[in-house]
């Protein structure tokens, strides 16, 4: 059966005249909302997904999460499915929501609430694909270093010395995959959370990158301008930057596990190419902790193009 797909797994697709598409979600939007009771025409709305002041902990000390509002875990993986499919910039506040799903609390209650409450302003949008001139890899990778870290529950709870780290992948401009976690392991510096971060995120290119060459040595038509295909990422640390292009250990970083050095002869094979960009600049910023409204319509846009 042939045809314009306009459906497909509850995605809502649609094509405009300049040949770019829109995925939206309306029907997921509207359950999600119903469960939180925010269904309603009055019903408020917020401008980010997140309160910039508030750090997620495990909230111990505060009153359990009352099931008779909704069901966190159901919510939770509505979200989930959503930010995933075309809602990249609720990643980090609904991983951060759904970290606590074993023990709700209700701190992480209106932390959901608030989500619902992005969402009231936002139901109709969605991931615009619109590719650009330049069709090639770009993957955008950052770390926040420890930026979870809270003194009250430090001692109880260590994962709140982990580095959340996340990342993008473009293709001609559009993104195609993208995650926001906390790193597996505590990173002693900056200058090391960034350098995971990188090492994971590479970890997920290159098979994609190698693929695209394999395709284009075995004479399929792949759009890649370049004759080698090569994926530029955008690192803010220039410490970072700077161990991954020169493969030598410092007194600070050779304690840095050799795992995480995988990636340099793509490197220096010019696979891979390493570049500098400010931090009010970096996409992935939006993946690493809950942003003001300017950075994050800013990096919104980039990366959704709304």
């Amino acid at each position: 059966l042939e045809g314009t797909l306009c459906d497909y797994l509850g995605i809502l697709i649609k094509k405009d005249k300049e040949g770019g598409l829109t995925l939206t979600q309306p029907h997921l939007i509207a359950s999600i909302l119903k469960d939180l009771g925010l269904d309603k025409p009055n019903s408020n709305s917020k401008e980010t997904p997140a309160r910039t002041t508030k750090i997620i902990t495990p909230d111990q000390h505060e009153p359990p999460h009352e099931t008779c509002q909704f069901d966190y875990r159901s919510v939770i993986g509505k979200l989930n499915y959503l930010e995933k499919s075309t809602r990249p910039e609720l990643a980090a506040a609904v991983h951060q929501c759904a970290r606590f799903c074993s023990d709700p609390r209700q701190t992480h209650t209106e932390a959901v609430k608030r989500i619902g409450r992005y969402l009231v302003g936002t139901k109709d949008k969605g991931l615009v694909l619109k590719p650009g001139e330049t069709e090639s890899f770009e993957c955008w990778v950052d770390s926040s270093h420890a930026g979870e870290w809270n003194r009250e529950g430090a001692e109880h709870d260590p994962s709140t010395a982990r580095s959340r780290m996340g990342y993008v992948f473009m293709y001609a401009k559009c993104p195609i995959l993208w995650a926001s976690k906390m790193q597996t392991e505590i990173a002693l510096s900056t200058t090391e959370a960034e350098y995971i971060a990188l090492s994971m995120a590479v970890r997920e290119i290159i098979p994609l990158t190698l693929l695209f060459q394999e395709a284009k040595d075995r004479g399929i038509d792949v759009d890649v301008n370049k004759a080698i295909v090569r994926c530029k990422l955008f690192e803010d640390n220039r410490g970072a930057a700077e161990i991954a292009r020169v493969p030598k250990f410092r007194p600070r970083t050779k304690h840095i596990n050799l795992k995480y050095h995988h990636f340099r002869e793509h490197v220096k094979s010019g696979l891979l190419q390493i570049e500098d960009i400010a931090t009010e600049d970096q996409l992935a910023d939006i993946f690493t902790k809950p942003l003001g409204e300017v950075l994050f319509h800013k990096f919104r846009k980039g990366i959704l193009g709304w």
